[in-house]
C-alpha cells in the first residue's frame, strides 16, 4: 500500500484553511472519490475490492476532505490484531497537488489516528516510498520512525520505509505488576461473608 503524499510541485489553490471540511466515510457515494483521487496521485494500481475491504469493514478510519464541493484529499486505513500488538495501519493518504504544504495530510491522517489510539491500538504502521520527501516529512513531524527498508517493494521498482508510530504505554512500577500477578484469584473470606448473611 502507498500511504504518501508528494512534493508540493504546481500551481496553489488560494482558500482559508476554514474552507476546508473534513468527513468521514459516508457511504457508496464517497468511493468514487476516494479511487479518482487514489487512481490520478499515487503510483500504485488498486482495485475496486481493496477500497471496499478498507471502507467497509473500517469506515471510521476513513476520512475525505472537501474544498467547497470539491473533494481535495483523502485517507484509508484499517487496524486489527497483528501478531502480540493490535496495529493501525494507513493505506493510502492523498492530497492533490494544488492543496499540498497547507496542513491537509496533516488533518487527514491525524483523525484516523485518534480513533485508532482511542481503540486501542498499541502502534501504527504505514509504507511510504524512499524517494517521496514530503511524505517521509509529514510523517516525521508525526512522530514515525523508519522502522525497515523494504527493497523494491512497490510494482515500479521504487525501495519503501516501513514507518511506525508507537504509542506510549502507561507505565506500571514492577511492584504493582508483581502485586497484580500474585493475587490470589478466590475471593477473599469477607466477600464470602458477606453474601451468606
Amino acid at each position: 500500500m502507498e500511504a504518501g503524499v508528494s512534493g508540493g510541485e504546481g500551481e496553489k489553490a488560494e482558500f482559508e484553511p476554514s474552507e476546508i471540511t473534513y468527513v468521514s466515510y459516508g457511504g457508496e457515494h464517497h468511493l468514487p472519490l476516494i479511487m479518482s483521487l487514489v487512481d490520478q496521485e499515487l503510483s500504485e494500481p488498486y482495485s475496486i475490492f481493496t477500497y471496499r475491504y478498507f471502507v467497509y469493514l473500517w469506515p471510521q478510519l476513513s476520512f475525505l476532505a472537501f474544498h467547497k464541493e470539491k473533494c481535495v484529499g483523502t485517507v484509508v486505513c484499517k487496524m486489527g490484531e497483528h501478531r502480540s500488538t493490535f496495529r493501525g495501519y494507513i493505506a493510502m493518504l492523498v492530497v492533490i497537488k494544488p492543496y499540498r504544504g497547507r496542513g491537509i495530510a496533516t488533518e487527514l491522517v491525524s483523525r484516523p489516528i485518534r480513533v485508532m489510539q482511542e481503540s486501542g491500538c498499541d502502534e501504527v504502521t504505514l509504507e511510504a516510498e524512499v524517494t517521496n520527501k514530503g511524505a517521509l516529512a509529514l510523517y516525521g513531524r508525526l512522530g514515525f520512525i523508519r522502522a525497515k527498508r523494504l527493497f523494491r517493494y512497490y510494482l515500479n521498482g521504487v525501495d519503501a520505509f516501513r514507518l511506525k508510530l508507537l504509542f506510549p504505554q502507561p507505565y506500571i512500577h514492577p511492584t504493582l505488576l508483581q502485586a497484580a500477578q500474585e493475587a490470589p484469584t478466590q475471593r477473599s473470606s469477607s466477600d464470602t461473608t458477606k453474601e451468606s448473611h
